[in-house]
């Protein structure tokens, strides 16, 4: 059974809409990748995910149980959790208290000590900066805060939207590793929107290819990875 499911997708923004029978599996432990262009709807997929747009149809099952009808905060406390794009933390609070407050539910209250020293373990450069305003945080800083904010609630799938983005080639690559290690140490299962296509194909167990809302391609990673209709749509070398 996978750990989470969409079936048949269709969603958007009101009247707009943007997924079109989209249907895509997790497994527990994976890393899946969805890659895509720009405007593709990968976004929203992950939105949808959290039940932040308009769901017309379809379903979206985690561990086997629909989660259609839930709020987004129900989501959250059933494992879900979201690390948005461009990072969206307090930026006048403290990297502590960005941490503290990603420890939304009654489950990651009473784990708030265990948390903070999994996230200062995993990001070393936390634990110095904890007293650090976080909008005085370099970029690398503040995407690392970021998926530490997220794995504050303890999700059990953790939804990650362009966590690259913006950042130089080095801290690209240090947080794909990151990415990894949160996969082959803490056993997170994740979901992974990105347009570092060979990056995020490299580190995931499979792969989704999305245009215009649809998904066109799917498979395993390695073989994404050398499809030529891939490689030529995204200059995969």
């Amino acid at each position: 059974m996978p750990a989470l499911e969409l079936k048949e997708v269709y969603a958007g923004y009101g009247e707009f809409r943007v997924l079109h029978g989209v249907t895509i599996e997790v497994g527990k432990g994976e890393i899946v990748a969805l890659v895509g262009p720009n405007g593709a709807g990968k976004t929203t997929t992950l939105r949808t995910i959290m039940g932040m747009t308009t769901l017309y149809s379809g379903d979206i099952l985690l561990n086997g149980n629909s989660i259609r009808r839930l709020p987004t905060h129900k989501r959250v406390e059933l494992g879900l959790t979201m690390v948005p794009e461009g990072r969206r933390l307090f930026n006048h609070l403290t990297v502590y208290e960005n941490l503290v407050a990603g420890a939304l539910t009654r489950k990651a209250k009473e784990k708030l000590s265990d948390s903070l020293e999994f996230v200062f373990t995993l990001f070393p450069r936390l634990k110095e900066r904890r007293n650090q305003l976080a909008g005085t945080l370099s970029g690398g800083e503040a995407q690392m805060l970021a998926i530490g904010r997220a794995l504050m609630s303890r999700p059990s799938i953790l939804l990650l939207d362009e966590p690259s983005l913006g950042l130089a080639p080095k801290l690209v690559i240090a947080i794909f590793d990151t990415v990894r290690r949160l996969r082959d140490e803490a056993g997170v299962t994740m979901l992974l929107v990105e347009q570092h296509v060979k990056h995020s194909l490299e580190i995931a167990d499979r792969g989704y290819v999305m245009e215009l809302g649809k998904i066109v391609l799917r498979g395993e990673a390695r073989s994404l990875l050398t499809d030529e209709r891939l490689r030529r749509a995204y200059l995969i070398i």
